[in-house]
């Protein structure tokens, strides 16, 4: 049986803003309240695995979270200008947060984190050929660490963060899918 959008409640219904900052917008549509990107920002995650078989991931504080949290390298697409390329922001990113730089940057496709409550799309890149060019850590306002993490022990590397009281961030779900699955 094929359904169409017309098929579900609260598809037609009207999109209303109930909150609005800078980064953020909260919005109902019927009875579905949600979070999306101000501005139609959006986001690029990086999958960075170097010449060694070690991916890259970025510890920071997370506010919501109340916690350090272990994620792939990410930021935001056009929070600083309009109409950036994300292949463009996502380059950025990497180098800004973890001191590598992608000598080829390739698109995996878009994905949704939270689609039920986050109406935010990422595009996820590969990142090849990485050359360490910096210390990396972020901007300014940015508190990060970088972990150069074994792909073959990333499983134990999670297991342990995670005894730790680190958050995981639901994209490492692609490193560790396979042992998932086993």
């Amino acid at each position: 049986m094929t359904t169409t959008l017309s098929d579900h409640h609260d598809a037609d219904k009207p999109e209303e803003v109930m909150w609005e900052g800078r980064f953020i917008t909260a919005k109902r549509r019927g009875r579905w309240e949600y979070v999306s990107r101000s501005r139609g920002i959006h986001a690029a995650v990086i999958l960075a695995i170097d010449e060694a078989d070690h991916v890259i991931l970025v510890q920071q504080y997370r506010v919501p979270l109340g916690s350090f949290s272990i994620e792939l390298p990410a930021g935001l697409v056009g929070d600083n200008e309009d109409g950036e390329d994300a292949a463009v922001a996502a380059a950025r990113e990497l180098e800004e947060e973890t001191g590598y730089r992608a000598g080829r940057i390739e698109k995996v496709g878009e994905f949704h984190s939270s689609p039920g409550m986050v109406s935010e799309s990422f595009t996820l890149f590969r990142a090849h050929d990485l050359v360490k060019v910096g210390e990396g850590g972020g901007v300014e306002s940015e508190d990060i660490v970088v972990r150069r993490v074994p792909l073959s022990g990333i499983t134990e590397a999670v297991a342990g963060w995670r005894a730790e009281g680190v958050a995981m961030d639901v994209k490492l779900l692609a490193l560790l899918g396979p042992s998932l699955l086993a």
